[in-house]
């Protein structure tokens, strides 16, 4: 399927369909986590994500032009960037294994948590594997890479309930969990794409791309800058501080699912730039999340006690993060305007002037100006002040949302300047008074923090907004025919080739 008949709506609902399903068995696989190991084991394992991200510092960069040359029809791009991801893997993974030890004494861990460090190995080498796969479906069947992740989800849930609760492997468990996780949705993305990988190693997109890479390696860097922050966080406010900041990021993270509803716009515009497609993209996200962000923010106590009471007092934090998610969200519609609409590598070669020029650049340049603001900020906040584990995670959380906000208002306007669409702001009124009387509703309705009972206060907050949304905004209810007829000839074409071919194999 070429870029220019990509299925708007197909690809972000499916994605964002399976992405509702793991927050179920993300929550599970996080219970299991949190009611498992100990606070401070939580904190080393939050930890260890933001260390493993130095390492995965060139993961995306490859991937980032396998998709926009996949885009643009220019073949045996997936096998090139396989071979070349992996290379890059290689030499990261055996980087982490000499660092291992002087990041431990760095961050002053304790000498007994290095095998658990270790185990981190694998999960750079899966990370890079991951990550060209899924640009490869991306501008080509998008949907493929949430059936990835429904993958993944079910795998981590199976296997964390194996290795963490019958086998009680605890910290180790978890890394186990994930390691074996990942290489399942490996495995089905490989026989997905088992055909695009057999194809010749193309050395001239190499070139290309490693010349072209300034723009990630700019951007990457400047995002490893900004992770600094939470560093800081572990090093000043301690395991509790990043506990409670890594808890209560697990659950606002919920809200930036909505952003999945424009997936598929970015390889949509790199082959047509239509205003009607930023439109439908934004209220997309906008339609589910305005109530999630409201919701988290009004049940944020009751979600922050399921995952352990040691969490309750997080209830700030959370609310701060569930606003940064929305942002971030939002947001994520600007950047795919900005990245779809640049032209820079529409020609066969590129240019170093070209790059430093382009909006590609000036995007990733937003990240710096971010970084400047937070982590600084941070810095001086935590290491001078007098601050316990809790303000200490509560002011990075409102400094990151403060800067996040600041930074979609840019990202917004420069999208603006590629491609004129409109906002609807009508809608937008719409989506925001049904969340304030779902709010209220929930507000009013108060129930004992078990999951059962939370999970259905979520689905009535949900039915409550939904049929709000449904009785007075008339472009939902054309939405929402537009997806049951569009389903229906989904199910019935996949009824008519699975007949077909049991009719050949009879």
């Amino acid at each position: 399927m070429s870029g220019s008949r990509i299925r708007l709506r197909y690809s972000g609902f499916i994605l964002f369909l399976f992405r509702l399903l793991s927050v179920g068995t993300g929550l599970i696989f996080t219970l299991l986590v949190t009611r498992n190991i100990m606070l401070e084991e939580y904190g080393v394992y939050s930890n260890i994500g933001d260390t493993l991200s130095y390492f995965t510092l060139a993961s995306a960069i490859i991937p980032f032009w396998v998709t926009r040359f996949t885009a643009r029809g220019r073949l045996d791009s997936p096998k090139t960037g396989l071979i070349i991801n992996f290379l890059i893997a290689s030499a990261s993974a055996a980087a982490y294994l000499v660092a291992i030890p002087s990041i431990l004494s760095m961050l002053q861990v304790s000498s007994g948590y290095l095998l658990t460090y270790s185990m981190g190995v694998f999960l750079i080498i899966e990370n890079h594997v991951q990550a060209i796969l899924e640009a490869a479906f991306y501008p080509k069947s998008p949907e493929t890479i949430a059936f990835g992740l429904l993958a993944l989800e079910l795998s981590k849930v199976s296997l964390g309930f194996l290795f963490i609760i019958c086998f009680r492997m605890g910290l180790i468990g978890v890394l186990f969990s994930l390691i074996a996780s990942y290489l399942v949705q490996i495995l089905f993305y490989l026989r997905r794409i088992r055909r695009e990988i057999l194809g010749k190693i193309r050395w001239d997109y190499a070139k290309e791309w490693f010349k072209a890479s300034l723009i990630n390696i700019y951007g990457i860097i400047g995002g490893r800058i900004l992770t600094l922050a939470n560093m800081l966080l572990f090093v000043y406010g301690g395991e509790s501080a990043r506990a409670y900041y890594g808890a209560s990021s697990a659950i606002a993270s919920i809200v930036g699912y909505s952003s999945s509803l424009s997936f598929a716009l970015y390889p949509k515009l790199l082959s047509e730039a239509d205003p009607n497609d930023v439109s439908l993209s934004l209220k997309m996200v906008l339609i589910f999340a305005v109530p999630m962000c409201m919701g988290a923010i009004v049940l944020s106590e009751s979600l922050l006690l399921i995952l352990n009471p040691l969490y309750a007092v997080a209830k700030p934090i959370l609310i701060l993060l569930s606003l940064n998610a929305f942002f971030s969200a939002a947001s994520s519609v600007f950047d795919s305007i900005i990245s779809g609409t640049e032209r820079l590598d529409a020609d066969e070669k590129i240019s170093y002037r070209k790059i430093v020029k382009s909006r590609l650049f000036l995007l990733q340049t937003l990240i710096y100006a971010q970084a400047a603001v937070i982590v600084p900020l941070t810095y001086v906040i935590l290491a001078f002040g007098t601050v316990d584990a809790l303000a200490a995670a509560k002011y990075l959380a409102l400094i990151n949302a403060l800067a996040n906000l600041f930074v979609t208002v840019v990202k917004y306007f420069i999208a603006l300047r590629c491609l004129k669409f409109d906002v609807a702001w009508v809608s937008l009124v719409k989506y925001l008074s049904a969340s304030l009387v779902m709010s209220l509703a929930l507000y009013l309705t108060p129930t004992p923090a078990r999951l059962s009972m939370v999970v259905l206060k979520v689905l009535f907050g949900a039915l409550i907004y939904f049929s709000l949304i449904l009785l007075i905004d008339n472009e939902s209810r054309k939405m929402l025919k537009t997806i049951k007829d569009f389903a229906s000839k989904e199910i019935s074409r996949e009824n008519r080739l699975k007949m077909d071919k049991h009719e050949l194999e009879g």
